[in-house]
């Protein structure tokens, strides 16, 4: 890796991730509330603006892949469906309910002050090390249960491309969101002062994902990034136990940056590799503009007397979360606004685990955790 592309790719994930976190922040959007909202409430607000959110994107990743703009389709690190996606994206689901925040939503409210979130990244990085200790069992899991090996997308699997199916989805998308416009079942009713309506953010986010795929190759991706934080505190506690175990060994990552075309090699080892540069400046962004976005709207605060219910629930869905998320080769952002709009089949079993363990996390928080 040329020293040339390390400032680029950092200033570039900063930048990426300091977007994510201010618009997140002023529009309260979080995949966790999303779901928990509508088991709870019966409202479909804000689960509205993600599908909003996963249909632009479609539209824009074809667009880009029509002008011969996108540096490869499918994106790296998304393979081939296998049962392990919905069985991860259950226990992902039930995770980050109880944590109060999916990956994304844990950062920027951590910037925003919340003593909760911060002790769910915590248990962020506590689970992604957990996973570490099965993983060669789990990939036998993997293998195992893998269903149309080689092919990565819905349209693989038909053996057509992808653009009528994006336009079948855009079509039947597009009568519903006209629908709730006439509704008006897009606009947050009460909103304070600097907030941004979640169909906005929705938008602005698809235009932050195709950037992200457009310069660094591959959507918005931070949980591998997790697990990296867990193997550098790991190989200062206990680097032999670090190296003997072969998840901290492993590359997934080899692809060549589509900017300069310098080849980048990375995986979830305690070390500078593409994986560093590419996701954990992204994490620290997020983190820094749900803080900027806090600190200009006069938000920013810290809390700390709160039930000791909701700090276990917070630390024990931020392990699940970690765990979860490696089982399920990647979070909500990675499957839900990246490989969702690709329509990858191991995105839509994700989400088809992710529902009922929305559901479950929801029965949990509403009768045990908050009664």
């Amino acid at each position: 890796m040329a020293d040339s592309v390390i400032p680029l790719m950092l200033l570039i994930g900063l930048s990426l991730g300091l977007g994510t976190g201010f618009i997140m922040h002023r529009s309260d959007y979080c995949v966790a509330g999303m779901f928990r909202d509508l088991f709870l409430f019966r409202s479909l607000l804000k689960l509205r603006t993600l599908w909003l959110l996963v249909v632009i994107s479609m539209v824009l990743f074809e667009a880009a892949g029509q002008l011969a703009l996108l540096p490869s389709y499918p994106f790296p690190l998304i393979g081939s469906a296998s049962l392990a996606n919905v069985i991860g994206g259950f226990f992902f689901g039930v995770g980050m309910v109880l944590a109060g925040g999916c990956v994304a939503g844990t950062l920027y409210k951590m910037g925003a002050g919340s003593t909760l979130s911060a002790v769910a990244f915590v248990g962020l990085i506590a689970g992604s090390a957990l996973y570490a200790e099965f993983h060669p069992w789990w990939v036998s899991v993997v293998a195992a249960t893998t269903v149309f090996q080689g092919k990565v997308t819905v349209a693989e699997i038909l053996g057509i491309t992808p653009l009528p199916l994006v336009i079948a989805v855009t079509l039947v998308s597009s009568y519903y969101f006209r629908r709730w416009h006439r509704q008006g079942g897009w606009t947050r009713a009460s909103l304070t002062p600097g907030s941004l309506q979640p169909w906005k953010a929705a938008l602005l986010l698809c235009l932050i994902g195709l950037t992200s795929y457009l310069v660094i190759g591959m959507p918005l991706g931070i949980t591998t990034g997790f697990a990296k934080i867990a193997g550098y505190l790991e190989s200062v506690i206990c680097s032999a136990h670090l190296w003997g175990l072969a998840y901290f060994k492993t590359l997934p990552l080899d692809y060549r940056l589509p900017m300069t075309g310098s080849r980048l090699v990375g995986g979830p080892g305690p070390q500078l590799d593409a994986i560093a540069l590419i996701q954990l400046p992204v994490i620290v962004g997020i983190v820094l503009g749900g803080a900027l976005s806090a600190g200009l709207l006069k938000e920013f605060r810290l809390q700390v007397k709160l039930p000791w219910r909701q700090y276990l629930s917070a630390a024990a869905g931020g392990v699940v979360m970690g765990l979860a998320s490696r089982m399920a080769s990647g979070c909500n952002i990675w499957h839900l606004l990246g490989g969702l709009p690709i329509l990858a089949a191991q995105s839509v079993l994700f989400l088809a685990g992710l529902l009922p363990g929305a559901w479950i996390g929801s029965l949990l928080v509403s009768r045990v955790v908050i009664r």
